[in-house]
């Protein structure tokens, strides 16, 4: 079983809607984090539990009664707001864990962001919870804000601002980045019905708050930033519940870039990974990845409004020829494909637009819509009802006060009466009374017809991922991190385990003197053959003169070996050579690519697929996905890629046996999954994809193992 698929969550309810809440550090004085943290409970909240207030010097805090200490409670709360200095927050933590408290909420900053000695303390709050089972929310967060419930258990004065109640939860690991989600969404109508900021992951993390809203009735989306992610197994875990239970999560990842790393670690100390491992990922986990916080707006409304099934085609509906062509192009440009007006709806539109109107898709209905409302609401109620059209765009060039209006009005009215999304497009940045209808009636007008396409085409590829991914899938999720050393097996002993494992290789002898690769010339019997350097500490032969290839007699294999030595001894001294490799060469057309699977540290084995040889690394264009790969995964790996057109056979030439490039693919995985403990690489470059029929071969191919004794070969 894989790690990933053993992860246990727990329960969090009673922190998300705790029946008793002690807080620690209660206050009356202005401004204070106690303060503000009592106020949003006490007159911002709706919440009607049991609330009790600890203050070592008060006997009274705004009027209600204070404890000194938490040791004093009758009960153990539910839930424990933190809201101490450093110096005194894991005092506070025991004394809450000994009585038997569910759940503390710790605000305080001042731990590992700021080095060693913060890292140290997180340690110890670690420990509490380990040892107590009392779960740790924080250090270094701004709270919890379940907005569905009605509870604000968070010293943001913003809180009484940001009320709106809806079907979307924000998990962050920062704040700023969650109410800024938050405060767009509500601008456009949508609200956020429960956000949780993790802060620095002392204990519980946001992987934990995914999974619980994936379970939540209320939420129907998730959107989530992460800076870093510490427990690769578990947040792919929570990920594949979402999926399973329907939830889209819509992501921000912050640390792409040096400088986004740099400040990642010096706000909540986290460990970015990877860019392109950490996008890979996203997408195998059906993840909808944005770039900035109004991309993450417009898909996560736009997947709150409905379900995509992936086949989506698109209806252009406006009062504006040339705006509606505009549309039209950036859906072209996308690559997502517009709607064929069936004849009925073609019919209805000839029916009650005029004789001058354009009649197709993009739906040009002239000014007519502008001044009419019974022609506005039939002809976009004609065009949302096509059966060809899963979902139609409304671009809205203008603000043109009540005219706009009514058009918007309109939009509501067919919405009401039809199922599919119909996305209006507010383009003007002057607002009016159009826009705050749509806002009002639940539509969620985007503010640019670039964005708008953008999220429409992450809208309908989730629906493609849902529908082909397998629920039953789970990563291989071995992760770790690097071991203190590691064995690179010689190419022949990779390639035997190759073999072994049901990939193709060459015929090869080794030949250890000029002599001898003449011999094996003559043995392997083939019209040419290639000598290689056999050594376990040379990578990149050719770099250092150690190939030789097109070889087409003994006396050529003989002087060939004599190069060889000479130019490695010189690069890289005799110790280094170990033999020379004498393989047969493939004299018929193939296609090199790279195989390369290595141990995330986070996540754990990826397999990395792309065109090979010298290429990969001069047109990186590769794919990445997780173990085990699948024949539908291994085969999504290569379409992926460029170089998919190439193998599928070009301007008349013959395809390439791809079928069995995908059955070499799953075989490699299916040997690093059995010796997963042990492998930290493995890269076949080339792997020779032959004509179709001939199937593949690996010419090269380098094992990297963290225990000498794992494979005897």
């Amino acid at each position: 079983m894989s790690q990933a698929a053993a992860i246990e969550f727990q329960d969090l309810s009673r922190l998300v809607l705790p029946r008793s809440i002690a807080l620690v550090g209660a206050s009356d004085k202005p401004h204070s984090i106690g303060a503000r943290t009592l106020e949003n409970l006490l007159d911002h909240s709706d919440w009607h539990g049991e609330l009790s207030l600890v203050n070592p010097g008060r006997d009274a805090v705004a009027g209600r009664p204070c404890l000194r200490s938490v040791l004093d409670l009758a009960a153990a709360p539910d839930v424990a707001i933190v809201a101490v200095p450093a110096g005194a927050a894991i005092a506070a933590l025991e004394d809450c864990a000994r009585i038997g408290t569910r759940f503390a909420i710790v605000f305080t900053s001042g731990f590992g962001e700021l080095g060693e000695a913060g890292r140290d303390a997180e340690a110890r709050m670690r420990a509490i919870a380990q040892r107590s089972g009392m779960r740790i929310y924080g250090p270094n967060c701004p709270g919890l804000n379940n907005i569905n419930g009605r509870l604000g258990m968070s010293f943001s004065p913003a809180y009484r601002l940001d009320r709106m109640p809806g079907p979307i939860g924000v998990a962050t690991q920062g704040g700023g980045l969650g109410r800024a989600f938050m405060q767009s969404a509500m601008a456009r109508g949508v609200g956020s019905g429960l956000w949780c900021s993790s802060g620095n992951e002392a204990d519980l993390e946001v992987s934990d708050y995914i999974h619980y809203m994936a379970d939540a009735p209320d939420i129907r989306v998730i959107y989530t930033v992460i800076e870093g992610v510490r427990d690769g197994a578990r947040f792919m875990a929570a990920a594949l519940h979402a999926a399973r239970r329907g939830k889209p999560i819509v992501a921000i990842k912050v640390g792409k870039s040096d400088y986004g790393v740099k400040a990642a670690a010096s706000h909540t100390a986290a460990i970015t990974g990877s860019a392109e491992v950490n996008a890979a990922v996203f997408r195998e986990l059906g993840i909808v990845e944005v770039d900035d916080i109004d991309e993450a707006v417009d898909a996560a409304t736009l997947l709150a409004r409905g379900r995509p099934s992936g086949r989506e085609k698109i209806a252009v509906y406006c009062f504006s020829g040339g705006t509606g062509a505009l549309t039209s192009d950036r859906i072209g440009v996308a690559g997502l494909t517009m709607s064929e007006l069936a004849p009925p709806t073609l019919d209805a539109l000839r029916r009650w637009l005029p004789p001058y109107a354009p009649i197709g898709n993009p739906v040009d209905v002239t000014a007519e819509v502008l001044v009419n409302a019974e022609i506005a609401y039939a002809t976009l109620k004609a065009t949302a009802d096509d059966p060809d059209t899963g979902l139609v765009v409304v671009p809205i060039p203008v603000e043109y006060r009540q005219t706009t209006e009514l058009m918007a009005q309109s939009m509501v009215r067919v919405q009401a009466d039809v199922k599919k999304p119909l996305l209006p497009i507010w383009i003007s940045d002057r607002s009016g009374a159009g826009q705050a209808a749509l806002i009002a009636g639940g539509l969620a007008p985007m503010r640019s017809v670039r964005n708008a396409v953008a999220a429409i085409g992450r809208y309908i590829e989730h629906g493609r991922w849902q529908a082909g991914h397998d629920p039953q899938w789970q990563p291989l999720g071995r992760a770790g991190p690097a071991p203190a050393s590691t064995t690179t097996l010689t190419e022949a002993a990779a390639k035997r385990l190759l073999q072994q494992a049901g990939v193709a290789v060459p015929d090869s002898r080794l030949a250890r003197s000029a002599d001898e690769a003449a011999a094996a010339f003559a043995a392997l019997g083939a019209p040419q053959v290639a000598l290689k350097v056999l050594s376990a500490t040379i990578t990149h032969k050719t770099d250092v003169g150690g190939v030789r290839l097109g070889l087409r007699s003994a006396a050529e294999a003989k002087a060939a070996f004599d190069a060889i030595v000479a130019d490695v001894g010189r690069a890289q001294g005799a110790a280094a050579i170990e033999g020379v490799l004498v393989e047969t060469q493939l004299d018929q057309p193939f296609v090199e690519v790279v195989v390369g699977i290595q141990r995330d540290p986070v996540f754990g084995h990826l397999c990395t697929f792309g065109l090979g040889g010298v290429a990969v690394e001069l047109f990186k264009d590769v794919s990445r996905a997780l173990l085990p790969l699948t024949p539908a995964s291994a085969l999504a790996l290569v379409r992926a890629t460029r170089c998919h057109a190439l193998l599928a056979g070009r301007r008349g030439q013959p395809p390439f046996d791809i079928e069995a490039l995908v059955a070499a693919l799953v075989a490699l995985s299916d040997f690093v999954v059995r010796h997963a403990a042990h492998i930290e690489e493995l890269e076949v470059n080339p792997l020779a994809v032959r004509a179709r029929g001939l199937g593949v071969m690996a010419l090269d191919a380098v094992l990297t193992t963290a225990s000498k004794e794992a494979f005897e070969c």
